[in-house]
């Protein structure tokens, strides 16, 4: 299994950033709008469509508002992995900043590279839209 960890400071205070990144209904399209185009949900699962075309259908796993931690799981879409676990996590580093980190676990291993690529061009969008 391959794990995949990223992460990105932005310059806005963890509880501005959480009330973004930790909405599971619209936190990927106002975090990376043109990154993603569009995000749906139905029960507990979220359909969110990225600007080049590619979906991902994503289970609600949990959420911990005191340790501002989203964690859910790719179940489908243009890309299926057999095991798919991902988590955000917004830690403060000051007033007014903070770290976002993303972490995936996922099989088969040869998609770890091109989700990390993609974790990677999201949070360059994610620290443009969030940085105040």
């Amino acid at each position: 299994m391959a794990s995949i960890i990223r992460e990105v400071v932005i310059e806005s205070s963890a509880d501005d950033v959480w009330k973004v990144v930790g909405d599971f209904a619209t936190g990927p399209s106002r975090m990376a709008p043109g990154f993603v185009v569009d995000t749906v949900v139905e029960g507990d699962r979220r359909t969110v469509t990225f600007g080049n075309g590619s979906v991902a259908v994503e289970r609600f796993v949990s959420l911990d508002d005191d340790a501002r931690r989203l964690a859910y799981s790719v179940v489908g879409g243009t890309v299926e992995p057999e095991h798919d676990n991902a988590v955000f996590q917004v830690v403060a580093d000051g007033e007014r900043r903070c770290r976002v980190v993303w972490t995936r676990d996922v099989l088969p291993e040869e998609l770890a590279a091109p989700i990390a690529d993609a974790m990677s061009r999201g949070l360059s969008v994610v620290k443009q839209t969030l940085d105040r």
